[in-house]
């Protein structure tokens, strides 16, 4: 399927919102003083001129307090339901490293184990097909993938670099684990790829960690992921409206509509569409459910809650510099590793961290963000897909104040 899912996630939310500046709070003489100022947030996603044209659905607690706000779809003309289901792009990644903690804990991976040793034969070895020499890959570690310091090449997913008229009319095509193992590591239209780094020297944000994240946990329980998830995370939370699609392209009702403008720049709906098979459709108030269940404890014992928690450092306890300057780029340690095992963390003026993970579907943008103590919370998705859009901005915003520079 066509991806929309290589830009700078992390740059995408916190760069353009110091871009932005701060969104002014809105007096509301009907709020209770503490909770969400509802009217600010209300105005965060009142349209303007400048944004794009889509629907939003967006949840944030304060202390306690919810606020669930909509946006209308101008597109249709129709009004968004506040439980709106949609596609959650990368956010995928974080259900992904969830289960591979769970199976760490259970001793049945470790996460200082190599690719090698769990996935036999899927890294190149150095000698090609017809036994001249190849690309050779070093040993990386479970850890390394989940945190995106393996060095790996960039996946090679959907047809490439096309026209949105193409994107749009292969929207259905679905791509299993192992085609995008294939593709990026013995692509056949060019010479195979070696590595970007050296496993453990710098961080880089990379969608193929996950592909093959997603693989060994396939190998190693011999059960599809969507089994792994569904019993393991929404099963016990009773997220009953989380799934992973394996492939289906309907969308449940109701959904918000996601939208990719074709060559003549006419918004066009992509709602339905095929996808990997981590693809993934929620609503805000499940993952909501999921970011308290994960950052409370829930989910993880103590041990693999500090290493989702911990960002990569090089052995003098400095963290990995980050290797792509559109990315991490917030804060005094910018231009460094700013994501963990399956999150982001983003640093605020007043000295708190955000965790967290933004996502990207054909058609969507979506982010899920927490305080790390869960007095605040923000959920959104606007059905759009390029980059960060101005009302998720101004949301984060509102609920989070301004971000460290």
């Amino acid at each position: 399927m066509p991806s929309t899912k290589r830009t700078a996630p992390a740059l995408a939310l916190a760069g353009l919102l110091l871009a932005a500046g701060p969104t002014p709070a809105l007096a509301d003489a009907g709020a209770p003083h503490d909770g969400p100022d509802r009217a600010a947030l209300s105005a965060a996603i009142s349209a303007r001129p400048g944004d794009p044209t889509a629907g939003v659905v967006a949840r944030v607690t304060v202390d306690g307090h919810t606020w669930r706000g909509t946006a209308d779809d101008p597109v249709s003309g129709q009004p968004v339901a506040p439980d709106a289901a949609f596609r959650i792009g990368s956010i995928n990644k974080t259900f992904v490293a969830t289960v591979l903690l769970q199976l760490a804990a259970e001793q049945r991976i470790s996460l200082d184990g190599t690719v090698q040793q769990y996935l036999p034969g899927v890294l190149p070895d150095g000698v090609l097909p017809d036994g001249s020499p190849g690309p050779a890959y070093q040993p990386i570690t479970v850890r390394q993938l989940l945190d995106h310091t393996s060095g790996l090449p960039q996946a090679d997913e959907g047809p490439g670099k096309v026209l949105n008229d193409e994107m749009i009319a292969r929207r259905f095509d679905i791509e299993t684990f192992d085609q995008v193992v294939r593709k990026t590591l013995r692509p056949t239209s060019r010479s195979w790829p070696g590595p970007a780094f050296a496993p453990g020297t710098a961080q880089q944000y990379n969608n193929f960690n996950y592909r093959l994240a997603g693989l060994l946990i396939e190998r190693v329980t011999g059960h599809p992921l969507r089994q792994e998830v569904t019993t393991r995370i929404l099963a016990p939370l009773h997220l009953r409206h989380t799934e992973l699609t394996d492939g289906a392209p309907e969308m449940p009702e109701p959904h918000l509509n996601g939208y990719l403008p074709d060559d003549a720049h006419v918004p066009t709906d992509v709602s339905e569409q095929g996808g990997n098979s981590e693809s993934m459709v929620s609503t805000p108030a499940d993952l909501d459910r999921f970011l308290r269940a994960l950052l409370g404890g829930e989910l993880l014992p103590p041990q693999q809650m500090h290493d989702l928690l911990t960002l990569p450092r090089d052995a003098s306890g400095r963290l990995l510099p980050y290797d792509d300057s559109g990315d991490c780029q917030l804060g005094p340690d910018k231009g460094r590793a700013c994501y963990s095992a399956g999150l982001l963390a983003l640093p605020l003026q007043d000295g708190t961290v955000l965790w967290g993970k933004t996502g990207h579907d054909l058609g969507y943008s979506d982010g899920i963000f927490a305080t790390a103590d869960l007095r605040k919370r923000l959920v959104y998705s606007v059905g759009v897909s390029n980059g960060t859009p101005a009302p998720a901005l101004r949301l984060a915003a509102v609920t989070f104040g301004p971000f460290a520079r």
